[in-house]
């Protein structure tokens, strides 16, 4: 096929494992950084031998870029993916889609209006050590799915990261942050979520970065970094997920396990693309699974190139955004639950994405 040629919005933290892995992929043709810097994006374009070094306005214009991968922050993610929109671009975004609902709406509704697709991050259920996961599920190897659990505690990213005052932001915290990776995960195992409830706190309202570029700078925090959450499946199970950024000592939980009739299977963590799976069937012991599918490296990208796949050949591309969105509604909705004191009532549903062609993923 011949490749679908890609710009790049956002040269921060994140971006520098984009600009290596499309550079690898054979659906995509990776042409141009831009950023609101513009010193950034000449970095990142002489650092990865890239032609064209942009503003955000100069790469939307560029008639050649079919897809526009936008790495900006959160609260930045809909304006700029309306923007590629509206120019003819088609979009794929990181985590979450939008900020809010009724921008995430809004994204949706212009991508139909314009014929235009719309992907988002996370894309590590791509990986092998999930898509091992749903293989298992759909051959029955745990029977009839009853419940799951998914646990992501840590004491936050100010300790690392060097501009982390937007985790603590609107659109932050550790649902917002961390959450797309665990309920993308239960979506593709487990199908859509039907209703939500939950908990969330702030434990901390100021916070102290300790990270070296901004050390001894204090965030206020504005979002809950504490939350325990229900989830009601489509399908009957139960799922339970406890997020947070104020355990520093960290913990000894799993990241996720689903329960089934006949057997129960832990589920590598769903921020990675591999880790090991492991299976009990009832009456037996943990036996370690051989991973079925390839993409067990960090293969951030590959949703970009699955959705060029599908820009080219047709078909719909996994990552795509209508589950994003039903992920971003779960997550309000359980911030709205622990509020209003009941259950919230998905609106939104989704398909569980096509698993990956095992014999294509095992020969990449």
């Amino acid at each position: 096929m011949k490749p679908v040629k890609v710009g790049i919005i956002g040269c921060g933290n994140i971006s520098h494992v984009y600009f290596t892995n499309l550079k690898k992929y054979p659906e995509v043709e990776l042409v141009a950084a831009a950023d609101l810097d513009i010193a950034r994006a000449q970095q990142r374009a002489e650092e990865f031998s890239l032609e064209k070094a942009y503003t955000v306005e100069q790469l939307l214009a560029d008639p050649e870029i079919e897809i526009v991968v936008n790495l900006t922050i959160p609260k930045a993610h809909a304006s700029v993916c309306l923007q590629a929109l509206e120019a003819g671009k088609h979009v794929y975004v990181e985590k979450p889609l939008a900020v809010t609902r009724e921008e995430g709406k809004q994204v949706l509704a212009l991508a139909a209006e314009k014929g235009l697709r719309v992907a988002s991050a996370p894309e590590t259920f791509l990986g092998g050590g999930i898509q091992t996961c749903r293989k298992l599920i759909d051959e029955g190897a745990i029977g009839m799915p009853v419940s799951a659990t998914g646990f992501m505690l840590c004491g936050g990213h100010e300790s690392w990261h060097p501009d982390p005052e937007f985790y603590y932001e609107l659109g932050g915290g550790p649902m917002f942050d961390m959450g797309p990776y665990y309920l993308t995960a239960f979506v593709t195992l487990l199908g859509p979520i039907r209703r939500v409830t939950g908990s969330a706190n702030i434990t901390h309202a100021e916070r102290t970065i300790t990270s070296a570029k901004k050390n001894g700078k204090k965030i206020q925090v504005d979002t809950p970094t504490n939350i325990s959450t229900v989830l009601d499946f489509e399908n009957g199970a139960i799922g339970t997920l406890l997020t947070s950024f104020d355990v520093p000592a960290g913990t000894s939980l799993p990241n996720i396990e689903i329960h089934g009739s006949k057997g129960s299977l832990l589920v590598p963590d769903p921020n990675g693309f591999g880790g090991k799976v492991k299976l009990r069937r009832h009456g037996g012991n943990w036996e370690e699974i051989e991973l079925t599918h390839g993409f067990t490296d960090n293969n951030r990208g590959i949703g970009v190139a699955d959705m060029a796949r599908a820009i080219r050949e047709g078909g719909q591309h996994r990552a795509n955004g209508e589950m994003a969105y039903h992920v971003l509604e779960a997550m309000h909705g359980v911030h709205d639950a622990s509020r209003d004191g009941k259950h919230y009532i998905m609106e939104s549903t989704c398909e569980r994405p096509e698993p990956m062609p095992v014999l294509e993923a095992q020969s990449q």
